[in-house]
């Protein structure tokens, strides 16, 4: 899939002339509901998912960032503490963040009636705690009025696993009924007898899991609806974030889930002035990986947005660093202008000048 040095000419001819793209189709489409974000572990997904947030919540009435990483950043993004409740942002009036873990946690699930044997449950099949609390969470979110949702996943190994809470939960399902099956009758006699009553009846255990179901599969239903649900894969051009996006893009088609966006982060731009010999060849290694992405996602919105000197941090930083979301980023000083010659030549000259003191100070030793 991925292209050797042979023929890269070629391919960087095919691509030169694709328009960059921008997240403005995201913030025109007023039918979605559901935004992921998601991609490899250390490429901006945090920072993208709250500037696609802050961005929605210029036209949307009200907007949701909900972070599912365990390694939450939200927090750090908008230098606003966070938690699994939905909290008004510093700033806004219609941006609220939360910070939900996916893994159970040890008061939902208390080691009385029901609740023991759910989590009994979970114990014996891998990912129904996450689906559970995922579900949990799913449900709080959708009796709250909000225009869309969007979700700062973890990498994405974890994403996959949340699409296939579906699946986890059916069989956390089908092995309830293979209990009730075996052991039934006994199951009923030892709750009577036990004085457990009705809370821990296989009814209950049933009725409770299938609930849980029913709000995920009508969710699932929605995340299959690309008028409703889209997926922003994020990554930053080298060769393992490439290949990690194209399993990715390809684990969403596989579930149905739309993605036409992709978010390039890190990019060392050409026309930027730059003199460092190990800054041009990171410049002529990322074109490579530029030129493939293109190449092989021509149908995509491809953003492109420039490695900073500081960390995107705080609310100001952020809506600052959103206008390059919306429109492709220039260089400020573009090389072979006259703008770009004389800020060399100052340079040079300020080098040449502390060069000149470092000699007289080594001299005068």
């Amino acid at each position: 899939m991925i292209r050797s040095d042979e023929g890269e000419e070629a391919v960087s001819a095919m691509v030169t002339e694709v328009p960059d793209g921008s997240v403005r189709n995201i913030l025109e489409q007023e039918t979605l509901k559901w935004v992921f974000v998601g991609g490899k572990g250390g490429v901006g997904k945090t920072t993208s998912s709250s500037i696609i947030s802050v961005l929605l919540a210029q036209v949307r009435q009200s907007v949701l960032v909900i972070s599912t990483d365990p390694a939450h950043n939200l927090s750090d993004a908008f230098q606003q503490r966070f938690t699994k409740v939905p909290t008004l942002v510093n700033g806004f009036s219609n941006l609220y963040a939360m910070e939900v873990d996916p893994k159970m946690e040890d008061d939902d699930l208390s080691d009385e009636g029901l609740e023991g044997f759910l989590s009994e449950l979970t114990n014996a099949i891998p990912g129904v705690d996450e689906a559970m609390s995922f579900a949990e969470m799913l449900k709080l979110v959708q009796t709250m009025d909000y225009s869309v949702i969007v979700f700062d996943t973890a990498p994405t190994g974890h994403t996959l696993r949340l699409l296939q809470f579906p699946s986890t939960l059916e069989k956390g399902l089908e092995k309830v009924m293979s209990l009730k099956n075996k052991f039934g009758g006994m199951f009923t006699q030892a709750t009577r007898l036990l004085g457990l009553g009705d809370e821990f009846s296989e009814d209950a255990m049933l009725g409770r899991l299938e609930g849980i179901k029913d709000v995920i599969e009508q969710v699932n239903r929605q995340f299959k609806d690309p008028d409703l649900t889209t997926f922003v894969c994020v990554c930053i051009p080298e060769f393992l974030s490439l290949y990690e996006t194209e399993r990715l893009v390809q684990e969403l088609a596989k579930f149905e889930i739309d993605a036409h966006n992709i978010i390039i982060n890190q990019v060392l731009f050409e026309d930027e002035a730059v003199e460092s010999k190990l800054l041009k060849a990171r410049i002529k290694m990322q074109q490579k990986y530029i030129d493939q992405f293109y190449m092989l996602y021509d149908d995509f919105n491809i953003t492109k947005l420039p490695l900073l000197p500081e960390e995107v941090c705080g609310v100001q930083a952020l809506r600052k660093f959103c206008q390059h979301y919306v429109t492709p980023y220039k260089p400020s000083l573009v090389r072979g202008t006259i703008e770009e010659v004389q800020q060399r030549i100052s340079t040079l000259r300020l080098r040449l000048q502390e060069a000149e003191s470092e000699l007289e100070r080594l001299q005068g030793k």
